[in-house]
């Protein structure tokens, strides 16, 4: 759980910018505010001194498991939460949930070592907005901070295709318990948008494959979101693959 971080692994599969607005990655009017929860106080340690060199992202409070994050989270209202999933007391997968509804402007950001299938899947049904593993750079945890400060969504890209395995299986298991409610349509485009996101490209590489603006892309992701009432990307495919309305080889 409380590993360093490692330099020159492979790390988020977005990059910076592809959800931001002008000035992403620049100069910005108040800092990104961090909180970090993790279980070794030698990992928070660490994060917080990597962090204090990034003139843009403050670390404004510290906890030790999901229960402390609770609360840390209430009172100091962070941007960013960097979050364990596996804690003492209560898991970061459970504070996640908590924490969406004492305050639902936070994003959280599971920084791990599990790559289970199981636990991704919970993380962004609980209302996470990346997984990252811990053995991306310190200049990437920078990164994704950024990334999902300004909207976009950060997963490792090995956990990618875990990922598209655990949506299948999600329809294999709730297949004969389906809910008859007819789904939002998304037209031709968006489901291109959706199935491309689906796969762990950003919107810049999803710009280039379907010979669109980044900014297209980008209308294109807020407009399914809203058709159906979701807040994150990853939540809108999660949803796509249990309503059979996307579909991924």
């Amino acid at each position: 759980m409380g590993e360093p971080i490692g330099r020159g692994a492979h790390g988020p599969g977005a990059d910076g910018g592809a959800d931001g607005p002008p000035g992403y990655g620049g100069h910005r009017a108040e800092p990104i505010r961090v909180l970090v929860v993790d279980d070794h106080a030698l990992f928070r340690r660490g994060l917080e001194i990597v962090l204090a060199e990034e003139e843009d992202i403050r670390v404004i409070g510290e906890a030790g498991d999901g229960a402390e994050a609770v609360l840390k989270a209430a009172d100091l209202l962070p941007d960013i939460i960097l979050m364990d999933v596996r804690m003492p007391r209560r898991s970061g997968i459970e504070a996640c949930t908590a924490i969406k509804d004492v305050v639902p402007s936070a994003k959280i950001i599971m920084l791990t070592i599990s790559d289970e299938e199981a636990d991704l899947y919970e993380a962004i049904k609980a209302g996470a907005t990346g997984y990252l593993l811990k053995e991306i750079s310190t200049d990437e945890v920078a990164t994704a901070i950024r990334a999902v400060a300004d909207g976009q969504s950060q997963i490792s890209p090995s956990m990618a295709a875990k990922l598209l395995t655990e949506f299948k299986s999600m329809i294999q298991r709730r297949s004969d318990d389906r809910e008859l409610v007819p789904a939002p349509r998304l037209t031709d485009r968006e489901l291109e948008v959706l199935k491309l996101v689906a796969t762990g490209m950003n919107n810049r590489e999803i710009a280039k494959e379907l010979f669109i603006s980044e900014n297209t892309v980008k209308n294109h992701v807020r407009n399914i979101l809203e058709k159906l009432q979701l807040h994150s990307r990853m939540e809108a495919v999660v949803y796509a693959m249990r309503e059979k309305i996307l579909e991924i080889g």
